[in-house]
């Protein structure tokens, strides 16, 4: 169940100009130092787990005799640093689940990560998640150098200044597209439905991730763009509520686009504003089934009569997914543009005693009417695409059709 000691991801693997696990993440504000795994305390453990601890079963696997014939014959004993090779034994056994959104990392990744949280980042800012052996693109932020030199959604990065990425880790990557404002690193990228990879040039940047933009169209409509669910995201988003009701909006245009997610509480108090009523936001399910958890907004719904449109597409994920699933299936308001990214497992981030942490899947979350968008994602009600046409006509198709819906008859017969 999701608990306050911890916090609960629900996130794609994601390098927010350099690194950031972004995507739909936590629940609770802090982190625990934690040295009972999850899975012991499950009511059908797998063999292993129940045989006692694992490194029983490591040294069976010869951990032990390996480590000895290093100390004893490597020729370069300089490199035997224990540390070093202690957290590349760790975050193998880690990859070894075969699960990109397990993760282990080393304190300074872990540092790199929550500063990333918090808005600090260089780089070039774009989210990126491992599939298939392959480094993805999910979203570039908005703004950022790599949305301006035209990485999409969807893209392959293929090489790094040369460097073939699927040949690095996630870090080795990750450090090599990173790096100070002004410097520059080309990416060799495979653009979704082409098959010629491109070279792309970028200059790195300080970025500042604005959580949440609030904009007045005509009509006395809001646009409110949510980029990242993060520690500051529901103070802001109340700022938005408290000026929509003061400004007495007709209505609200939700844009979920590019958000990769974010902390799993905060996604729930932004919908908690959307709905009347303490109504059922997301469904978690876990491995144990006596930990399995429908968690409800609060009934604050400040909101919840205005007319909403939700803006989303292909880089709209986990946490971004949880609201937009609640509020189609709610039937609390309108989805507009394509389907969404697809992430519907739950992680938990676990703060180990060196500062280091461990980032593992927990359980998988379903929508209120207990559907999974794992892998498929959310189809919107209206599919609205932007073209390369668009984009080089700098024409938003997607926000124009929101503002159309508020002209049109099914708008006013709302009224």
């Amino acid at each position: 169940m999701i608990k306050n000691s911890q916090k609960i991801l629900l996130a794609t693997i994601a390098i927010t100009s350099v690194i950031a696990f972004s995507a739909g993440w936590f629940g609770a504000k802090n982190i625990a130092n934690t040295q009972n795994s999850t899975l012991a305390q499950s009511n059908n453990p797998d063999p292993v787990i129940q045989s006692g601890p694992i490194a029983d079963s490591i040294k069976s696997h010869g951990l032990n005799e390996v480590w000895e014939e290093l100390q004893n014959a490597y020729y370069d004993s300089s490199k035997l640093d224990q540390g070093k090779l202690s957290y590349g034994a760790i975050k193998g056994l880690v990859a070894a689940i075969d699960d990109p959104y397990t993760v282990f990392m080393t304190p300074e990744e872990s540092k790199t990560f929550n500063d990333d949280l918090e808005g600090q980042l260089e780089g070039i800012g774009a989210e990126l998640e491992v599939k298939d052996g392959k480094l993805v693109v999910v979203s570039p932020l908005k703004g950022s150098p790599a949305e301006k030199a035209g990485i999409k959604p969807g893209d392959i990065i293929y090489k790094i200044d040369g460097a073939v990425a699927e040949e690095m880790t996630l870090y080795a990557a990750v450090k090599k597209i990173r790096g100070k404002p002004g410097t520059s690193v080309t990416l060799t990228v495979i653009h979704e439905k082409t098959s010629a990879p491109a070279e792309i040039k970028i200059t790195r940047s300080e970025i500042t991730v604005d959580s949440v933009t609030v904009e007045k169209l005509d009509g006395d409509i809001f646009h409110v763009s949510i980029n990242q669910f993060n520690d500051h995201t529901k103070k802001e988003f109340l700022a938005a509520v408290q000026r929509i009701l003061l400004e007495k909006a007709k209505g609200i245009i939700l844009d979920l686009r590019g958000n990769g997610g974010g902390y799993l509480d905060t996604s729930v108090d932004v919908l908690s504003e959307l709905v009347s009523g303490k109504q059922t936001a997301v469904i978690i399910k876990h491995r144990d089934q006596t930990q399995n958890e429908t968690v409800k907004t609060s009934g604050s719904g400040r909101i919840a009569d205005l007319p909403l449109v939700v803006l989303v597409d292909k880089g709209s994920a986990s946490a971004s997914e949880i609201v937009a699933g609640a509020v189609q299936d709610l039937k609390r308001g309108v989805l507009i543009g394509v389907t969404t990214f697809g992430k519907g497992s739950v992680q938990e981030l676990n703060r180990l005693s060196d500062g280091a942490n461990l980032r593992m899947t927990i359980a998988k979350w379903f929508t209120p009417n207990d559907r999974t968008i794992d892998e498929v994602g959310i189809t919107p009600d209206k599919i609205v695409e932007i073209t390369d046409d668009d984009i080089k006509a700098k024409k938003d198709t997607q926000l124009d059709a929101a503002k159309e819906y508020f002209k049109s008859k099914a708008y006013k017969n709302l009224k």
